[in-house]
């Protein structure tokens, strides 16, 4: 029985998105889980489109949500090449084979006669399918055809009568007819190799075993099957995740605030964050604690895909972005926080300042902001702050200062001789300190920013605010 091999086959025509970003990593899961391999193959058949930059992002976002390929560009194997664009001479062979068992035809309708006949296949209420026009064509109009240069594709004949049926690993059996799918294109007018056919034609001769896929490609399946059988080609386990869709349950959308995983990393989120997520995503897992990939893997079934669409929902992303926080270590935190707040909290206050704003923060952004809070002078307030402060009164903040002076690094005490000083307790005893000290409504704990401001931004802070 071969090794388990599994795939990640993107086009390079923009980044990679949270949808196909899922696929790739169930796909490296299987293939870890089961002590098989995971394959990269760049389908860049579509020359207007593909973008050499494109693979350099997909690659480097790939590597960054740690998803390691152990074949394919820049990794080698023994299936090279890996881009579909440099198996042309492979496509030749396999079109030649299929047309001398007469499995193919010209087809030399063009795109807006085929437009047409879609249309008026609709408007009767009809399925669009090809007409076959092109397969009822005698040798002789081919071979004149031909002569005249006409721009033609390759089309694979469907017999009407033939029922193409499956079993899908998340979907279960699956039957289609043959009079329902219509002869397709497997070769394009400019010769490039249609997505039917080079995908297939690549899984098979690659030794993929499992193919994780969207269930948009589910209907692509049976014209795949067809493809193998007639070239006498292996067809992988076909497994079909469902449709990741919006809260409105329309596909998700930049609309929906779903961002390509370079945005996602410029953000600020953590790997671990997104593999926890999209491991979820329309799959279930007996643990809801923070799992690394290699956990991820070991509990990775299809079994587990669920056929209903995948909600999005961007406060789950987030919850798993917390809990990916508290796992890192001070050091790994400090690294995420970035340069800029390196640039503004000082040396000395470096693991205060971490053990404060770490369970307040979800983004780097956040983190400078709570150091230019503490660490920058003087502190500004917002028109809310202010009327807060001002609402206080002046001998609130006169008292305030005399506490600071028997208190300076115990907020506990520092509140409490405030609120015996003044007779103010609650939210109106603690919420004017957090501002004329922070500028902030809420934030970290107040007993870890007392004594990381120290008494004198302290002190020049309360006296701003009276």
């Amino acid at each position: 029985m071969p090794s388990t091999k599994t795939r990640f086959a993107p086009s390079p025509t923009g980044f990679i998105h949270l949808g196909n970003a899922r696929t790739a990593l169930f796909s490296a899961l299987y293939g870890r889980g089961h002590g098989g391999s995971f394959l990269l193959r760049i389908e860049d058949t579509d020359a207007e489109r593909s973008r050499d930059e494109f693979v350099t992002a997909l690659e480097e976002d790939l590597r960054w949500i740690g998803l390691e390929w152990q074949e394919g560009p820049g990794v080698g194997g023994p299936d090279a090449p890996y881009y579909q664009s440099q198996r042309g001479a492979i496509y030749a062979e396999h079109y030649q084979r299929l047309a001398s068992d007469g499995h193919t035809y010209p087809c030399f309708c063009s795109e807006a006669e085929l437009k047409l006949a879609r249309k008026a296949q609709l408007n009767a209420g009809q399925p669009p399918r090809y007409s076959g026009r092109c397969a009822r064509l005698s040798a002789d109009e081919r071979a004149a055809r031909m002569a005249q240069g006409v721009p033609h594709t390759l089309r694979f004949r469907v017999p009407d009568a033939r029922t193409i049926a499956f079993e899908d690993a998340v979907r279960g059996p699956q039957s289609y007819s043959g009079k329902d799918i219509g002869d397709f294109i497997i070769r394009r007018a400019d010769g490039s190799a249609a997505f039917f056919f080079s995908n297939a034609v690549d899984d098979a001769q690659m030794g993929v075993t499992h193919v994780v896929r969207g269930e948009d490609h589910l209907t692509n399946t049976p014209r795949q099957l067809l493809i193998l059988e007639a070239l006498g080609l292996p067809a992988p386990t076909y497994a079909h995740a469902s449709t990741i869709t919006g809260p409105d349950g329309a596909p998700l959308s930049k609309r929906h605030g779903s961002r390509s995983l370079r945005e996602l990393r410029e953000a600020g989120y953590l790997p671990t964050a997104i593999q926890n997520y999209l491991g979820r995503l329309g799959h279930t897992y007996e643990s809801d604690e923070l799992l690394s990939l290699e956990q991820l893997a070991a509990g990775f079934d299809l079994a587990r895909l669920g056929r209903a669409p995948a909600r999005y929902d961007p406060h789950q992303l987030l919850h798993w972005q917390h809990q990916a926080l508290a796992a890192l270590s001070d050091d790994e935190v400090w690294r995420w926080m970035g340069v800029l707040v390196e640039g503004v909290v000082p040396a000395d206050k470096r693991a205060e300042f971490i053990a404060a704003v770490r369970p307040n923060v979800s983004f780097p952004e956040h983190a400078f902001e709570w150091a230019l809070r503490l660490f920058n002078d003087p502190l500004e307030l917002d028109d809310a702050a202010r009327e807060a402060v001002a609402e206080a009164g002046r001998d609130f903040f006169t008292a305030a200062l005399a506490a600071l002076d028997r208190h300076p690094d115990d907020f506990k005490a520092f509140s409490g001789a405030v609120k015996e000083a003044t007779g103010v307790k609650g939210k109106a005893l603690f919420h004017p300190l957090r501002l004329a000290l922070t500028g902030h409504p809420g934030g970290p704990e107040m007993g870890r920013i007392l004594p990381m401001l120290g008494y004198a931004r302290a002190r020049a802070r309360l006296e701003a605010a009276r």
